[in-house]
């Protein structure tokens, strides 16, 4: 057995005293660490609650609010009842790559009082695109039948026209409804509709 001078004892106790306050500040800096990643996210998601406001036609200008009376239209000539229009029925966006704002009206989501399909069919749903001029009114560019679309990344020229990946009925590509039938379309401030061939 091997005996050990009094002074290697105190200091061997003394190391093992050392590493228990150690451990025990790693755990307070992980718990702290936690906690603000808790608080985090709890503000995030404060904020996106926030952000979930209801939606509010006045909020656009004239010529989105116009677009939008089509639905209140559509309801009324089919007796369906009040209107509900989802939150992210506009959608703003530079479009044109002037640095205005342009909309991208769709009724995907909006709702004719129980009916959901009032503005959706086999081709798809009811979508507006409207430009904004450099007088600043609002001109409609396309109102047509879309089952989905997508913005196409940026392009590298700055100022240059979005381009929007649309998917429509296949009787639009010389097939029929079920068949995949994609276009796309650079958007200027000139009228545009996809026609059958």
């Amino acid at each position: 057995m091997m005996r050990h001078s009094v002074r290697e004892n105190w200091l061997r106790l003394r190391r093992s005293c050392l590493k228990f306050p150690e451990r025990l500040r790693l755990r307070r800096r992980q718990m702290r660490m936690r906690c603000f990643i808790l608080l985090l996210a709890l503000l995030v998601t404060a904020a996106r609650a926030d952000d979930a406001r209801p939606f509010n036609p006045a909020d656009y200008p004239a010529g989105v609010q116009k677009a939008l009376h089509y639905a209140n239209e559509e309801c009324d000539s089919q007796n369906g009842g009040a209107v509900t229009f989802a939150p992210d029925t506009v959608r703003r966006i530079d479009l044109t790559g002037d640095g205005r704002d342009d909309y991208i009206v769709d009724f995907r989501d909006t709702k004719c009082g129980d009916r959901e399909t009032t503005y959706c069919g086999t081709g798809g749903c009811v979508m507006n695109i409207l430009v904004t001029l450099p007088d600043g009114s609002v001109r409609p560019v396309f109102d047509g039948y879309v089952r989905s679309y997508k913005i196409v990344a940026p392009p590298t020229k700055r100022g240059a026209a979005r381009t929007v990946r649309f998917d429509l009925h296949g009787s639009y590509c010389g097939g029929f409804g079920a068949q995949a039938c994609v276009k796309e379309k650079a958007i200027t401030a000139a009228p545009f509709a996809f026609k059958q061939p």
